[in-house]
């Protein structure tokens, strides 16, 4: 039996209804239940690391989840600046947070790295981290030990936050675990959305003995054993179908070179710090600031532009545009950055450290870690590298948070999803949308 004209028109209008909907944001809608996520961050583990050690677990997440190449931190690759861009989304000159340590050039004030983890004042320049822009729309959200988790910012604090104390031990076997367990009842007994999760190994490892050594080699099978535990408690909690995890670091670690085999920077060699210097960040592996006395500028600079063959030096209005630093208050008037394993020594050769980093983000050896896995991601892809500042966008769309402003792009990450919907999560419906735009004009013309 042929339809009637009346039946197509009804059957038009239930097209036509099924296309608007299908077209509608999913605010529109009511949200989407989308699931939870883990933040895990190893400082100073290396994006090779993994490559002289036997790492079942780690390999094992290879088949299971994403691996990228490498990550490259931000120019500044030490542990507050790097975990702050990946946090916040943003470029070190728009975040503020420009060194490990709280300082004020003017009043001459030098905070250790651990003791700045408090302050606010140091953290809170107006770029958001995700806890707090994802707590404004309705999520839970924790920091256990991430740099930047302890503070207020705007007045507001991320709803649970534990701080790591000065002398803490950081390769515990047993406290390690304890910190999975203690995450893992967050999510399954108090309903939190989002965590993120420090570990300050291999870092320590990395700068005690060196990055090419047994110990650190050992280090990273402790890691591997971790991230095997990992992966039972996500079981025994039942949120295997329910959480995203992300592991990841802020920088790699390389060795540093000693004399004799080189020559070593010692920058009193070139300049009287008492004559020409009101203010100096400087013994800090590769990365340093001066602020010369006023009136010393050029001096400084001119004594120092080619004092040494592994040193380099910028005027601050002189720092390349794609550092992503210059623009911020704190950088100061004169950037020193060595060569890949040249620390910065100042007055003295006092430096103990084996290992270091702070040297340019473009060197492989500062290069980090990128795994992921979960349901939302893809099983057995190897992504291409990226920045970390497109971390933030990528854990936004993971937990349905709209983005703060950000430097990031979900570009980047897109192809390790599952769904490879845009930020809004719109694409496979526009796609669905011209099929039944298609069905519609086709019925169209059967009329």
């Amino acid at each position: 039996m042929k339809p009637s004209v009346s039946m197509k028109l009804e059957l038009l209008l239930v097209f036509a209804v099924v296309l608007w909907v299908d077209s509608m944001p999913l605010s529109s809608t009511g949200r989407k239940k989308y699931n939870k996520l883990l933040l895990i961050s190893f400082d100073g583990f290396r994006w090779n690391y993994d490559e002289d050690v036997h790492t079942p677990n780690m390999d094992q997440l290879v088949q299971e989840g994403v691996k990228a190449k490498y990550i490259t931190p931000p120019m500044i690759t030490m542990t507050s600046p790097s975990h702050f861009t990946t946090i916040t989304g943003r470029w070190i000159e728009d975040h503020g947070v420009v060194h490990n340590m709280m300082f004020n050039s003017t009043t001459l004030l030098k905070l250790t790295h651990k003791n700045t983890l408090k302050r606010s004042a140091w953290w809170d320049n107006g770029a958001l981290p995700l806890w707090i822009t994802a707590q404004n729309q309705g999520l839970k959200t924790a920091s256990y030990f991430y740099p930047g988790g302890g503070v207020n910012y705007s007045r507001q604090a991320v709803d649970r936050s534990l701080v790591e104390a000065e002398g803490h031990p950081d390769a515990n076997e047993t406290e390690w675990r304890q910190k999975i367990d203690t995450v893992m009842g967050w999510y399954a007994k108090e309903n939190f959305d989002f965590v993120t999760l420090y570990y300050g190994e291999p870092d320590n490892v990395g700068h005690r003995v060196g990055p090419e050594t047994e110990e650190r080699r050992k280090i990273i099978g402790q890691i591997d054993r971790l991230i095997g535990y990992l992966r039972e408690s996500i079981q025994k909690n039942n949120l295997s179908d329910h959480l995203n995890v992300i592991i990841t670091s802020d920088h790699g670690m390389t060795t540093i070179k000693k004399s004799p085999a080189v020559k070593e920077i010692k920058l009193s060699e070139y300049i009287n710090f008492a004559n020409l210097t009101h203010f100096d960040m400087l013994d800090y592996g590769g990365f340093g600031m001066i602020r010369p006395k006023e009136g010393k500028v050029q001096e400084v600079y001119d004594k120092l532009k080619n004092a040494h063959p592994n040193l380099t030096v910028y005027k601050k209005e002189e720092i390349p545009e794609n550092f992503h630093i210059a623009k911020n208050s704190r950088i100061q008037d004169i950037v020193l950055i060595g060569d890949l394993g040249f620390n910065l020594n100042s007055r003295y050769i006092f430096y103990v450290n084996k290992g270091d980093h702070g040297f340019s983000n473009q060197e492989m050896d500062m290069k980090a870690i990128f795994r992921a896995f979960g349901p939302d991601f893809r099983k057995n892809f190897i992504a291409e590298p990226f920045d970390s500042v497109s971390i933030y966008p990528l854990m936004c769309k993971l937990l349905g948070v709209d983005p703060a402003p950000n430097n990031g792009s979900l570009s980047d990450t897109q192809a390790m999803l599952v769904d490879y919907s845009d930020a809004g999560g719109h694409a496979g419906r526009i796609q669905t949308s011209v099929s039944l735009l298609v069905i519609m004009m086709f019925i169209l013309l059967l009329l």
